[in-house]
């Protein structure tokens, strides 16, 4: 289905995932959006054209030209973004690296895997079962399991970070950043040493 040789220039994807409205600005759930404007700003990089049912904008990592994207279909579609991107720039998904939130991790952990089952992840569920491959590299930041087995898992995922999570949320950003880098220029084993 996708092409082992890249076309017009874009060699990677990067995706955080999120929701567009505003009232999900900021909440955990939103966390892939996050990360990804943070590496965004660090790089002078704009995110805000409109293609692929998503807000994107190109720029250099590691010396490979990379679209990073924020889907705008809602989690529970974001396959659709993803998969539509991949076919027009014909990438296989081990060149698309998505990052998004993982309640089975604390906030101020992130774990890098190459591969694997979505994890309960309804924002990779979609992307696994719309491209019909697990192979996607992928950045899984911590928001932190429910304080309160009482609480409904969308009233957590949906509620926002508190000024300490923030601050630690910021070294998580940074150390997608280096990780994606990393990745870009095949050494996930060492992003993996270092930040996982």
């Amino acid at each position: 289905m996708f092409g082992t040789k890249t076309s017009g220039g874009v060699r990677y994807l990067i995706v955080g995932l999120g929701n567009p409205d505003k009232k999900y600005e900021n909440t955990r759930h939103n966390c892939g959006w996050m990360a990804l404007d943070y590496i965004a700003a660090k790089r002078g990089c704009r995110v805000n054209k409109i293609k692929f049912k998503s807000f994107v904008g190109e720029c250099v990592i590691g010396g490979e030209r990379v679209l990073l994207m924020k889907p705008t279909t809602y989690m529970n579609n974001s396959g659709q973004a993803v998969v539509e991107a991949m076919q027009f720039y014909k990438l296989p998904p081990e060149n698309v690296i998505v990052i998004f939130d993982d309640i089975s991790l604390d906030v101020g952990k992130m774990r890098i895997r190459q591969k694997g089952s979505d994890g309960g992840q309804k924002g990779m569920r979609s992307i696994i079962y719309l491209s019909g491959t697990d192979a996607f590299p992928r950045i899984k930041i911590g928001i932190g399991a429910k304080p309160n087995p009482q609480w409904e898992l969308a009233d957590w995922v949906l509620s926002r970070f508190t000024q300490d999570e923030g601050k630690v949320l910021e070294t998580m950003f940074a150390n997608a950043d280096s990780a994606v880098e990393l990745m870009i220029n095949g050494r996930i084993d060492r992003a993996m040493n270092l930040y996982n």
